[in-house]
């Protein structure tokens, strides 16, 4: 087994989560009321939209707390695969949240500055940015938590961070890790949008401000919606590991060729590995069952992750062997163009 994948399967790594989110919805509630109150005080856009994205936080922080308890439960006869794919259903509710609470509330914040000549008193504009620096120094002690334990997963993984950011295999850090990012950014939008109504008293700055969060939320939002929806609808395996198993089933002297080899990933620490073989000649049936029981004992044993075996025997034909050789090139190029891109980030960190 490789050492990102088993890392990966790492147990304690749903503590060290459960404490990250932990983290980001208390500074989101404390930032929410802060944001709320300072925005109904001031009658800022900016801040009531960064409001609104803090309230969608909050609740997707609850989101993703049930997912990881509700994740951990044991497989049961209406779910024998186990209960892992909820953490990716948890993570689809959170990205509906920020595009529905955050980015929706945001645009109409600024299409309603945008049609108003409101401007805020000096008192006004104290509040906002002391309310946004508060925001920021929350926002910011959320996200170091969430890039410390990322940088913790990468040096397990002996990986770059970049590559443990874009791999995304804990959907519930990914999230906290965007949705902190974009605070920051956010907070970072309202203070320029809030900095240049007081300079100007024109309060379409703010107004576009808040555009710009409410735009920033919907592409955020977009982009971990289509990451869970691609692990609900059932994600390969990482190539590293199909690559490896691939390998595996090759040195396997009773075995002629891989037919198929098929992967999906069930939850953050259980794969469905699913093989097609073609076995050598002159077996008998007690043989090829002690076989191909000794091959997934051997499988499960080098890589825990991959919990859901099942081997399948086949005769395989000429055009079979052909598209076999052709998947198998594929997948030999894209771990390389990974293995790539991994050393590339490597050197740049």
């Amino acid at each position: 087994m490789s050492e990102a994948q088993q890392k990966r399967s790492d147990p304690d790594e749903d503590s060290r989560t459960t404490v990250t989110v932990y983290v980001a919805l208390g500074a989101n509630l404390v930032i929410a009321v802060a944001k709320l109150l300072g925005g109904l005080f001031s009658n800022s856009p900016a801040l009531l939209s960064e409001a609104a994205h803090s309230v969608a936080d909050s609740l997707n922080e609850v989101f993703l707390l049930a997912s990881l308890k509700r994740s951990a439960r044991a497989p049961d006869a209406k779910h024998p695969f186990g209960y892992g794919k909820e953490r990716y259903f948890w993570s689809l509710l959170a990205a509906v949240g920020i595009f529905v609470m955050g980015g929706c509330f945001s645009f109409f914040q600024g299409i309603e500055a945008l049609r108003s000549d409101g401007s805020e008193t000096r008192t006004g504009y104290a509040v906002v940015l002391a309310v946004l620096g508060v925001a920021l120094l929350a926002e910011g002690s959320s996200l170091v938590r969430a890039l410390v334990q990322i940088r913790g997963n990468a040096r397990r993984a002996s990986r770059g961070m970049v590559h443990e950011i874009r791999a995304g295999d804990d959907p519930a850090l990914r999230t906290v890790l965007a949705e902190d990012s974009t605070a920051c950014l956010g907070v970072v939008l309202a203070v320029v949008g809030v900095g240049l109504h007081m300079l100007t008293g024109d309060i379409v700055y703010e107004a576009w401000a808040s555009l710009l969060i409410g735009a920033l939320l919907v592409f955020v939002a977009f982009q971990l919606a289509s990451q869970s929806r691609d692990q609900l609808i059932g994600e390969a395996a990482d190539p590293v590991l199909r690559s490896e198993i691939h390998e595996f089933l090759d040195k396997q002297r009773e075995i002629d060729m891989v037919s198929t080899l098929l992967t999906m990933r069930l939850g953050t620490r259980s794969t469905l590995v699913a093989v097609r073989v073609d076995l050598v000649g002159g077996m008998d049936s007690e043989e090829v069952e002690e076989v191909l029981v000794r091959i997934k004992s051997d499988m499960t044993h080098r890589w825990p992750l991959a919990d859901q075996v099942f081997l399948d025997v086949t005769e395989a034909t000429s055009m079979d062997r052909a598209r076999a050789a052709g998947e198998r090139r594929e997948l030999d190029a894209t771990v390389e163009a990974q293995g790539a891109r991994e050393r590339g980030e490597g050197e740049g960190t």
